[in-house]
């Protein structure tokens, strides 16, 4: 399938994972008294992705992430030559779901982009109030984990079909872990989008949140290669 297509196949993915993981933190995370909280967003982000795996997962391999493009492509998985590309569609996706998320949240009195419209964020920012150390740490480490479950579940020696399920258990896990602590990212795409909107503090910070990733999924994509091997 032509690159173009596949690149859109991740705009629309990308745009369905801000969309139903950021629109869950705005509209629904403390919707009046009842709201789904942090494990009601972290599941909602593991199922946008893992809903998208399986619909586009065989058009675009359903990266929706930059920093899993940059794993893989590290890990020997996906063609350098295609990165910018994907990397792209993927920011795009992320900001015209911003774009569409906002248009509806700003419908609501009272609607205030103070509240950080999900952005990420550390030290003041930080849900926890987390120190910068923390939350490099936390992304890294957590991205790193999130490529593992990717590259292993996408292994040729594992049964075809069911890798999107574990997949999307592993980013709802690292959304329980990591919400308090950045408002989690493991994705510079989602990051952007919101951070476009919120500007101020929300661009200041944004730098970690494509560092961090991007040097977790890469180092993963470096570490997964040794089961790889064909030498024990």
């Amino acid at each position: 399938m032509s690159l173009s297509k596949r690149a859109f196949a991740e705009f629309i993915g990308t745009f369905w994972l801000v969309f139903g993981g950021c629109g869950s933190a705005v509209l629904a995370a403390a919707f009046p008294s009842l709201g789904i909280g942090f494990a009601g967003v972290a599941l909602a982000f593991g199922l946008t992705l893992l809903t998208m795996a399986y619909a586009i997962g065989h058009i675009s391999g359903c990266h929706i992430n930059p920093a899993v493009s940059v794993g893989l492509v590290v890990g020997k998985r996906f063609p350098a030559k295609e990165l910018a590309p994907y990397v792209i569609a993927q920011v795009l996706g992320g900001i015209v779901a911003s774009s569409v998320l906002y248009v509806i949240a700003s419908g609501k009195a009272g609607f205030s982009l103070e509240n950080g419209f999900a952005a990420n964020g550390y030290g003041a920012h930080s849900p926890g109030g987390y120190p910068l150390l923390s939350c490099l740490v936390a992304e890294v480490v957590l991205t790193f984990m999130f490529l593992i479950i990717i590259l292993g579940a996408t292994d040729k020696r594992v049964p075809a079909g069911f890798a999107p399920i574990p997949i999307g258990l592993g980013l709802t896990c690292i959304h329980l872990i990591g919400i308090p602590v950045t408002n989690l990212s493991v994705n510079p795409a989602r990051s952007t989008a919101p951070a476009l909107f919120v500007g101020g503090w929300a661009l200041e910070q944004l730098w970690l949140f494509w560092v961090a990733p991007i040097v977790g999924a890469a180092l993963a994509g470096l570490v997964y290669s040794v089961f790889e091997s064909k030498t024990d």
